[in-house]
């Protein structure tokens, strides 16, 4: 059997572009009527088949897709998520799809109380934006009818479709810069087991030390967090260890700066006495004078990746299936020293 005949297969033949073979061929404005003629002969004499109706109508569905943010997420310093929000609603608009965005209070998330968009039944599918807690994340997928796709998480407790960084590979890249820096004392700053990330990004940290010789120092693995609401630095959960490192990794930017801010306020200098990395490319204006050395989460790409995943599942078409991991990069700013041993 020969090889389908497609639109680009007829305009290169015409010499013209894929967008007026197609105005030909399905009767719109905008193609003169002896060039139509044409087009549709030559699309007749290579056997060129229209997609069915069918085909079409599913090909071009739109869908209303509910995005949900816990409101923690959200406060005027950790916008981080917002800003990925807006990507995700740019694709989903590309794709001709309508996002509506739910903030998760955080009584709704102790007391078990579904988002409006998924007890009125109001989308087709459903993005959730960071993560909630194990419970209210149990709830969404038991009570949610329509397919669900989570973006910088995912479930540890079972399979999912999620989209997240390369916490793990971002983490290991920014510790391996310090080692070449000449640093070898280096702390990890950030609540283990908060979330997966900041649990991912440590262990490429690890990793970083174990393959430079370093061991891992209990002290030197500093919370930056409290477990229940995840607001980082208040209630002084960020404490600075009593015997210093030469550099610390942050879990984020934001954490980074409120590092930064401590150290200033104990006296040290950044990047003369100590060096800090962070981790997202993100931080509110402001926040901080020094521009922080980072590892750059290609939001774009994740909110591309959770838009067209989420679209074939919706369709019910296939996809892969799973955890897709989106590569990001260093990026190398002002935060880092380098040392020199004597």
């Amino acid at each position: 059997m020969g090889k389908a005949v497609k639109l680009a297969d007829i305009a290169a033949r015409m010499n013209v572009s894929t967008v007026t073979v197609s105005k030909a061929l399905s009767g719109q404005k905008g193609v003169s009527e002896e060039m139509r003629e044409k087009i549709k002969q030559l699309a007749d004499e290579l056997g060129y088949r229209q997609p069915s109706a069918a085909r079409l109508a599913k090909r071009n569905k739109s869908y209303n897709i509910g995005v949900i943010i816990a409101e923690h997420y959200l406060d005027k310093y950790n916008s981080f998520y917002w800003q990925m929000y807006q990507e995700v609603a740019t694709k989903a608009v590309q794709k001709e799809c309508f996002t509506m965005l739910e903030v998760v209070t955080t009584e709704m998330e102790r007391e078990l109380e579904l988002p409006k968009l998924i007890r009125e039944g109001k989308a087709d599918g459903m993005i959730v934006i960071g993560k909630v807690s194990p419970d209210y994340l149990h709830k969404i997928e038991e009570e949610t009818k329509t397919p669900l796709m989570y973006l910088d998480f995912y479930d540890e407790n079972r399979e999912c479709d999620a989209v997240v960084t390369d916490n793990y590979y971002g983490s290991y890249l920014l510790t391996n810069y310090l080692f070449r820096m000449g640093h070898r004392q280096i702390a990890y700053v950030g609540t283990l087991l908060y979330t997966g990330s900041i649990t991912d990004r440590y262990f490429g940290y690890a990793k970083s030390l174990m393959e430079h010789g370093v061991a891992v120092r209990e002290d030197w693995i500093i919370k930056d967090r409290d477990m229940e609401n995840g607001k980082v630095g208040e209630d002084g959960i960020l404490q600075l260890p009593l015997e210093m490192p030469t550099a610390f990794v942050c879990n984020s930017d934001l954490t980074a700066s409120e590092l930064i801010k401590m150290l200033e306020e104990n006296g040290y200098s950044v990047p003369e006495d100590i060096s800090v990395v962070g981790f997202d490319n993100y931080l509110y204006p402001g926040l901080c004078d020094v521009e922080i050395t980072t590892y750059e989460v290609d939001m774009k790409e994740m909110a591309r990746k959770g838009i067209n995943t989420l679209i074939k599942k919706m369709g019910n078409e296939s996809y892969k299936k799973g955890v897709s991991v989106i590569e990001g990069h260093l990026v190398y700013k002002n935060s880092v020293s380098r040392l020199t041993w004597d």
